[in-house]
């Protein structure tokens, strides 16, 4: 099967699903899902926050958002989840920026392979405490926010299908996915009653073009030969999901976790 085909749809146009509203969007810099979601929140009329932990490719996200949809639109600041106080600092910079706050997508994770029999506690420790502790901290805080505010909000995690389903070499990330699911469904009954909805996507396979460079043709083959369209998701096609859950299209969801993945085995 060839890499390049079959080919994905046609971009979708912003249709204002957000506007006015302002969002803090994490691990935001770069060509994947969070740099994905912050280009379609601009699209759909929001301001917007990103932080991420790899500083130069954040301030030249900005640059670029900055100048395609105004300045005042956008906002970045370093933020490492790991990081209490640089958690604390990315929210309180898009209160100071654009006032009140309105959605949050918590998109940091770090994944890697390794059996489990040969995984050390680092490894699996580091990739718990960015994927789940890390979602677990901005959460909080947009908690905190949002009761504070009274005026609700959205919150939308990254999950992931392995959350789900058995892979080998993945047990600290499934796990720690598996644990952004349960958080989103405990913290959305407690957010609820402050009017507040916190919901999940989960992605199966969704790659850019860096990612698409080092990965060899043989794994890349396996993994679309297992989604239904033979090919992976490109990551506006997960921002598109995304920005359904953030948007009054959603009003009735909360502590759902939302599979994007064409994937059947």
């Amino acid at each position: 099967m060839s890499l390049t085909t079959p080919k994905a749809p046609d971009y979708v146009p912003g249709h204002g699903l957000l506007q006015g509203r302002t969002a803090v969007i994490t691990a935001a810099a770069g060509a994947g899902i969070g740099g994905a979601t912050a280009r379609r929140f601009l699209e759909e009329g929001a301001r917007i926050v990103i932080g991420d932990a790899h500083a130069r490719r954040l301030k030249e996200t900005e640059q670029a958002l900055a100048a395609e949809f105004g300045a005042d639109r956008v906002a970045s600041l370093p933020c490492d989840v790991t990081d209490e106080d640089q958690v604390g600092a990315l929210f309180a910079l898009a209160e100071q920026t654009h006032g009140a706050l309105d959605l949050v997508v918590n998109n940091a994770g770090l994944g890697g392979t390794a059996a489990l029999v040969d995984m050390t506690d680092e490894q699996w420790g580091k990739v718990l405490d960015v994927t789940l502790n890390g979602t677990f901290r901005c959460t909080r805080a947009a908690l905190r926010s949002f009761k504070a505010s009274r005026r609700g909000g959205v919150v939308v995690n990254n999950a992931s299908v392995v959350g789900w389903r058995a892979q080998t070499g993945q047990a600290h990330y499934a796990a720690a996915k598996a644990g952004v699911m349960a958080l989103t469904r405990c913290a959305a009954l407690e957010a609820a009653e402050f009017g507040v909805r916190i919901n999940a996507v989960a992605p199966s396979l969704a790659m850019h073009p860096h990612l698409v460079k080092v990965t060899s043709e043989e794994l890349l083959t396996e993994l679309t030969a297992r989604e239904a369209f033979g090919r992976y998701a490109e990551p506006w096609e997960v921002a598109n999901v995304i920005v359904f859950l953030a948007s009054g299209y959603s009003s009735y969801m909360t502590g759902e976790t939302v599979s994007v993945s064409s994937q059947h085995a």
